[in-house]
């Protein structure tokens, strides 16, 4: 069996490669194809994996190429994450918003906006690639933003799809620390989209335990926001929601504050990124290397590959489990459209993922998840279509956006400073 990944050449890949290599009992992977641009981290990640593999006596072929239709041909599995324009345009996003006043960060507002633009023909090439070379393939995307491509390819591919984010089997294992058990041993009343959702109900083996799980986690608060104001902002709102915040509603709930706190740092996140990954890649061209390094926890992917293989392994073996994944809506979420990709609890069997069918949201979140919601619809139409005023229409309606007037220039900024990656015309 055949898993491909395109952007091989990530720093993520000895992890996500690390949770395979111990489940290919149930996984039976015998050949995995790495692909990315840069050749140079390709092999450098080819030749690390390989030597993983060897030490754990995994009898996994591990190839290479730059080319993404030999890469996804007959293959069973596609894993993406790619980043369009290296990390070098992740700090053009960053520093674009805050030359505006405004969050600049790599998948909320501005940030994720610039990020989708760039990325969605490209997420679109693989899919279709991947309708003519391997059309019973599964595409797993972890690319950023994980909704919005997935909303891509759900709305202009025939392809079956999932969107995978860390952050809520980050959530899951943080109660496991907490409390205990094994992963699949919880189940959570999880609502939203990605990087926006709520957890409005927390169950152990049946049993509610929501408000013993929302104190614990407000009693360590500060793991999750290190800034005081911002961390009593998001205990404000969990405290009057009665829900656990994913970590980026900081973002709408304390916007100022976080805003303060990223024009006060010396670096913005994706110049301390590049920092990290050289150091990761020194180590990855160690021959003497044949574990992930610990460094690897500072680069932000925590629980990555146990996200990707247990939804591959309930794909693979139609267990039929629960897990938490950017889906099309299908009408599980009432008041949202049915081709909407949403992150939410889904059954996965050998078909792929189906939402599970849930209460309305609650006005008080609803509203945000509405107008996010349309303003990634919007974005994808913009970067499909290259309309200009779609792409206007999607800042304008953002909450994070300056006004009508700044938004139009705000737009221009990304359309120039993205121009080389566009491939849109946007007129």
């Amino acid at each position: 069996m055949k898993l491909a990944v395109i952007g091989g050449g990530s720093s993520y890949t000895p992890e996500l490669l690390d949770g395979l290599f111990v489940r290919l009992d149930r996984i039976p992977v015998s050949e995995v194809w790495l692909m990315d641009r840069d050749a140079g981290r390709l092999e450098i990640n080819a030749a690390f994996a390989q030597r993983m593999a060897h030490a754990r006596g995994c009898a996994v072929e591990m190839r290479t190429t730059t080319d993404t239709r030999e890469a996804v041909r007959d293959a069973r599995y596609v894993v993406t994450q790619i980043r369009v324009g290296g990390m070098q345009a992740r700090i053009n996003d960053e520093k674009l918003g805050l030359r505006h006043g405004i969050i600049g960060q790599e998948t909320t507002g501005v940030g994720g906006f610039a990020c989708a633009l760039r990325t969605i023909p490209a997420i679109l090439d693989v899919a279709h690639a991947m309708e003519e070379l391997a059309p019973g393939a599964f595409l797993i995307n972890f690319t950023n933003p994980a909704g919005i491509n997935t909303e891509a390819v759900l709305r202009h591919s025939a392809i079956r799809t999932i969107g995978l984010c860390n952050v809520p089997i980050g959530m899951i294992m943080d109660v496991v620390k907490h409390f205990g058990g094994a992963w699949d041993d919880y189940e959570l009343d999880y609502v939203g989209l990605n990087h926006l959702s709520w957890v409005r109900r927390f169950t152990r083996r049946g049993e509610d335990i929501t408000p013993a799980v929302l104190e614990k986690f407000v009693a360590h608060a500060r793991d999750e926001w290190e800034e005081e104001d911002t961390r009593e902002n998001m205990i404000a709102a969990m405290k009057s929601l009665g829900m656990f915040c994913n970590y980026y509603l900081q973002y709408y709930y304390s916007t100022d504050t976080v805003l303060r706190t990223l024009q006060s740092k010396p670096k913005t996140r994706g110049e301390e990124v590049v920092d990290i990954e050289n150091a990761l890649f020194a180590k990855y061209q160690d021959p003497n290397t044949t574990e992930k390094p610990p460094e690897l926890s500072k680069r932000g992917g925590a629980h990555y590959s146990t996200a990707a293989f247990n939804l591959l392994e309930a794909i693979e073996n139609n267990l039929g489990n629960r897990q938490i994944v950017c889906c099309r809506n299908n009408g599980a979420v009432p008041t949202f459209d049915d081709d909407a990709s949403v992150e939410v609890s889904a059954t996965i069997t050998r078909d792929g993922a189906a939402a599970l069918p849930q209460p309305a949201p609650e006005p008080v979140i609803r509203g945000l998840m509405q107008l996010i919601k349309t303003y990634e619809t919007l974005t994808v139409e913009a970067a499909v279509t290259g309309n200009r005023e779609k792409a206007y229409q999607a800042l304008l309606i953002h909450p994070l956006t300056p006004n009508a007037t700044g938004c139009r220039a705000v737009l221009e900024d990304v359309l120039e400073t993205n121009k080389p990656y566009l491939r849109g015309k946007f007129q």
